[in-house]
């Protein structure tokens, strides 16, 4: 069994910071790549941001200059530094990870940045 727990999220004055984690544990034999998932209300899935195993990052041109991934391999846990929030952040952010080939999701933890 795999379980992703994430932490973090809250609420935020446009222009605030927030910071996720998300911690895989569980029997985790190949952690690869990571990364962060959001729907806001109404929205479409959107994919935010991606860590691969040796730490190369890839970002959605919405974040970009703005939201910063990281992991610490040794922990098994990402980060998501989340700068400069403003209302159209407001969303569920969903961590994931592929172990081996199969994905596992968080549960999913909120981020409100209020105008």
């Amino acid at each position: 069994q795999v379980q992703l727990v994430e932490s973090g999220g809250g609420l935020v004055q446009a222009g605030g910071s927030l910071r996720l984690s998300c911690t895989a544990s569980g029997t985790i034999f190949s952690l690869n790549g990571m990364g962060w998932y959001r729907q806001g209300p109404g929205k479409q899935r959107e994919l935010v941001a991606t860590i691969s195993s040796g730490g190369i990052a890839n970002y959605a041109d919405s974040v970009k200059g703005r939201f910063t991934i990281s992991r610490d391999n040794a922990k098994n846990t990402i980060y998501l530094q989340m700068n400069r929030l403003q209302p159209e952040d407001t969303a569920v952010y969903y961590c994931f990870a592929y172990i081996g080939i199969t994905r596992y999701w968080g549960q999913g933890t909120q981020v409100t940045a209020s105008s």
